[in-house]
């Protein structure tokens, strides 16, 4: 058995043994269990794709004349500023002033809160539209002026629901063409979409979330960041495999992490064609190898992670529970293309194993060179809740 501080001590003192969740799979096969777990530290995970319950607040300072900001524009896209005079929250799916978004269906919603956020992140300058309707203290009703992330006193992503532990496959059964947030559906089942990392994931390398859970240190975006609460819509109670792994979507993450210090090629704008914009964002999080049990969990590999095929182009939106069948992410990731019900089906992913692992080595690098501890939770993730849906209720006119 090893401790946090038995870890973070190896860390501090160059000592670490660190993998990669693909590095750990052939170690364990070639030295066992038994072997591995003394002699490893911490495997990485991690994952990159569109993340929509993602945002950021951001602090302007006060002008001069101060300004109690109520209505609030970045390069026209509409901010939250029901908070404090000068803070602001930005979400990814906002989208900019006057987009028709799907008034000319399919809407291209080529600019929106997600591409703000990486204009951000680059250091690229912004404009800033702000109206108030002014007070004793705080008199000036107009602002419109350019800034950067350097003019702000903090820029803080903090997003309510990343990195769920498994997704639906997404395919179009109908005659017609389906536009989604997992990308566009051919009719008649020409093209499935699916988005995650796979057996990289983080939380399907701890299934029953028995090292990440709130105050967990995590890598976002290259920030130093941790797990603040539970994600939204977390739902660890459903269907499992025999290894304990999700076949839906299950536990999701809320997490933050100070967006000065973040990487701009792991905060991407996202254009979905007839759905809206979102943000796609690189996440890793070190496992430590507490005991055997914990390493068993991190050698899954992607043959052994199944997801479920939904139709969306009915089954999705009226909850019906219909599955069409079940694919393992090996098919997904390894494969261009699969068959289902007897039909050649193309594959496509919204998210990338390619930068997911190339997050894995840098989170790796970072803690072999003592920059990146680990932390222990303060509490744990929920284990034994579901999701609820929203009842329409009252009377119908």
């Amino acid at each position: 058995m090893k401790t946090y501080e038995d870890i973070n001590k190896k860390i501090e003192s160059g000592k670490a043994v660190v993998l990669t969740a693909e590095e750990i799979i052939d170690y364990v096969d070639k030295k066992g269990i038994e072997k591995a777990a003394k002699e490893v530290d911490i495997v990485t995970t991690a994952t990159f794709g569109p993340m929509c319950s993602s945002g950021c607040f951001l602090n302007f300072g006060h002008s001069n004349p101060r300004m109690r900001i109520t209505e609030a524009w970045i390069d026209d896209v509409l901010c939250y500023s029901g908070v404090a005079a000068v803070d602001i929250y930005l979400g990814a799916t906002q989208l900019r002033h006057n987009d028709p978004a799907n008034m000319n269906y399919p809407g291209e919603f080529k600019f929106g809160g997600g591409h703000v956020i990486e204009k951000l992140v680059a250091g690229e300058k912004c404009q800033l539209f702000a109206l108030s309707y002014g007070t004793d203290d705080y008199p000036l009703k107009e602002i419109r002026t350019l800034f950067d992330i350097n003019d702000l006193n903090q820029a803080i992503m903090v997003n309510p629901r990343n990195c769920y532990q498994n997704y639906n496959v997404a395919i179009n059964c109908s005659d017609k063409t389906v536009y989604t947030y997992l990308g566009i559906l051919k009719p008649k089942m020409q093209n499935l979409t699916f988005c995650s990392a796979g057996q990289l994931s983080p939380l399907l390398n701890d299934p029953f979330y028995e090292t990440i859970g709130i105050g967990t240190s995590v890598w976002l975006a290259g920030s130093r960041g941790l797990v603040y609460a539970e994600g939204t819509q977390h739902s660890p109670t459903c269907q499992r495999g025999e290894n304990g792994v999700p076949i839906e979507g299950a536990g999701t993450l809320a997490l933050t992490a100070d967006m000065k210090k973040m990487k701009k090629e792991f905060v991407r704008g996202a254009s979905l064609k007839g759905y809206g914009v979102s943000l796609s964002v690189g996440v890793g999080i070190p496992i430590p190898i507490l005991n055997e049990n914990i390493l068993k969990y991190v050698t899954v590999k992607n043959r052994d992670i199944e997801a479920c095929v939904i139709d969306y182009s009915h089954d999705y939106q009226h909850k019906t529970g219909k599955i069409i069948t079940k694919v393992n992410y090996e098919q997904l990731i390894m494969q261009d293309d699969i068959n289902i019900l007897g039909k050649k089906v193309e594959i496509s992913s919204l998210s990338s194993y390619n930068k997911a692992l190339e997050i894995t080595e840098i989170l790796k690098d970072e803690i072999k060179r003592g920059d990146f501890l680990i932390s222990k939770p303060s509490s744990s993730l929920p284990k034994n809740q579901s999701v609820r849906g929203l009842q329409i209720k009252g009377k119908k006119k």
